[in-house]
This record gives structure tokens, sequence and C-alpha cells, in this order.
């Protein structure tokens, strides 16, 4: 948790929730759980036991907790801010108690001086909660108890809530659309994508309903190459249905060559300068494959986060969503 926040799309970070699990491919590398695996070294306690290490590093080990302490942080800032909740964990996790959850939306509820950011993997149970009759009385009723006196919400669904998923290619793209994130936009929720990290091509035809998109590259040590087009492709859809893009980051990859537009009569040394058994090099294609015969075939070099930067097509794209009238 902090007051400020290094990830480019948000103020702070909040994390009343603590421990995780793999539950697709774009968790393989998650920085959450080398983080985790840090913290209960330094002797923080909420983390014992949230990791095992591995030969690849430390993995979740499905520990999941609410950690109280951090529950009421929001209330103590006083400057308004974006707060991404949970940067360290999932708050529909299956392992969290309906009743953390709630506790998560109370806070979160009487903080309506801040806007808060919720990202998921596991979208069915998002709104398997949220879709419940009974959901803003229960909060009323939290809200009691907190704070020793009732108040009214100020608006629901939550004005100041943003609710959004996490994909990394197509099958999680539909996986977590249909009947999950769409179904809660048609319920006046405002919802965003994080397509990071972006590991396949996505067609977003039906996610028109979305109030922001956020797209980046996989950063770290074992960071995975990702396509230029996918990025351009969700930027396009984006500009078309007046939607906020914000480009994070390229991560740990840029372009060495872009064959089409760079080397069309296939003259560069591939075999040797480009040479994709090398491990700062990567082939890369549309579909994601590595085969040198696809589609907008693309050399790509590992770099760093830092040089790669952010710039998609010679420029920053900031957009995110604003907070709606009530």
């Amino acid at each position: 948790m902090a007051d400020k926040s290094s990830i480019e799309w948000t103020d702070a970070t909040w994390n009343p929730i603590v421990g995780c699990s793999l539950v697709s491919p774009g968790c393989t590398n998650c920085y959450a759980m080398r983080m985790a695996a840090r913290l209960e070294a330094m002797g923080q306690a909420a983390y014992a036991g949230t990791t095992k290490p591995s030969a690849a590093g430390p993995v979740w080990t499905g520990k999941v907790s609410l950690h109280r302490p951090a529950l009421f942080k929001p209330l103590d800032w006083k400057k308004p801010r974006r707060i991404f909740v949970n940067s360290m964990s999932d708050l529909f996790h299956p392992a969290v108690r309906d009743q953390d959850i709630l506790d998560v939306f109370t806070v979160m509820a009487i903080a309506n001086l801040h806007d808060f950011q919720i990202l998921t993997k596991r979208s069915d149970r998002m709104l398997e909660f949220l879709e419940q009759s009974d959901l803003l009385e229960d909060i009323y009723a939290n809200w009691s108890t907190f704070s020793g006196g009732a108040r009214e919400v100020e608006a629901w669904p939550l004005r100041n809530v943003l609710i959004g998923v996490s994909v990394e290619d197509q099958a999680r793209a539909n996986a977590r659309r249909r009947f999950d994130l769409q179904d809660l936009a048609e319920r006046g929720w405002r919802t965003f994508v994080s397509y990071e990290p972006a590991l396949g091509p996505v067609d977003w035809t039906g996610w028109e309903f979305l109030s922001g998109l956020i797209s980046g590259g996989e950063s770290g040590p074992r960071a995975r190459p990702t396509h230029p087009d996918w990025h351009r492709a969700a930027r396009d859809f984006c500009a078309a249905h007046g939607i906020p893009f914000f480009f994070k980051q390229w991560g740990a990859w840029e372009v060495a060559v872009d064959r089409d537009n760079e080397d069309p009569d296939w003259r560069a040394d591939y075999a040797c300068k480009f040479d994709d058994s090398k491990p700062d090099i990567c082939w890369l294609n549309l579909a994601g494959g590595r085969g040198f015969h696809g589609e907008r075939f693309h050399v790509m070099r590992r770099v760093g986060k830092a040089r790669a930067g952010r710039l998609l097509d010679g420029r920053e794209h900031n957009d995110l969503p604003r907070r709606t009238a009530a």
C-alpha cells in the first residue's frame, strides 16, 4: 500500500486483501508474488505464508485474507486521488469472504472524494457479488457499524468506483466480457479493461460499453514481448467509439525491425544479428507466434522498461475515465 504509486494510471494503491493464486497466462510473471515474498522477508506478518519458493521464484500459495489494519486507510487521505484497489491481490478471489468485499465497498462509499479502480480476473465472482438485490442495504448497515451513524450512499452504482477486468488475449477477453463486465455496464457501473500484459491480439468488437481501456506490455526479468499492432488496434477501437485510451508501457521489449515497413525485401541479417535464439531477441508475428513467415513479422529486442518507454507511434496516450455526474 502506498500514498503514491509508480503505476502510471493511478495515484495510490490500497491493499486490504493480501494473497492470491494464478488463474491465467497473464499471472505467470506477476510482480505481486515477488513483492509479497519480499514483504514477508521484511517481517510484515500479513504476508506470511502467501507465497512459497519455486525454481522460477516466489509463487502464490493461495492463502488469502483481509488485512484489517489497511481497510480504513483511504479515510485518512484527505486529498482526492485515484486509488488502485488490491494491486497485490484480487478483491473477487474465491477465498475472499463476501463480508470482506462488503467492507471494502463500504469504505469506498464513505470515502467518496476518491476514485477507486478495481481490477479482477474473476469477473464471474464480481458479477455475482454486485448483482445481489440487498447489497445496498448491507452497505448501509455496514456504514452504521463503521461510523456510528448511517448515511445515504451518494449514488448507486457508486460513481466513484470504476470496475474492470484484466485480459491478456482473445480467450480471456471473451470469457471476461460476456455476461460479466457487459452486464455490469448495463446496470450502470463504470467499466474498464486493463489489456496488460498484452500477450495476444484481441478483437474489441462488443466492448463499446467501456468507460476506459489501458494497454501495455510486460516488464520484469521474464517479460514476454508484445506486438505493436495489438496496441494500435486497442487505440483505434477507442478512438472510433470515444473511449479514453491509456498506453501504459512497452515493457521490457522494443521493436528492432518492423519487416513490412523497414525490410520489405527481407535483406536484414536475421540469422546472425537478429538470431531468435539470443536471449535479448525475439521474433513475433501478429498472431502471437514466432514464425518467420507470419503476418506482420517483427523482431523484438529486450532493452528494459525505461528505455522501451511508453510512446505509441510517437506519442503518449494518457486518457482515463472521468467520474460521471449524479
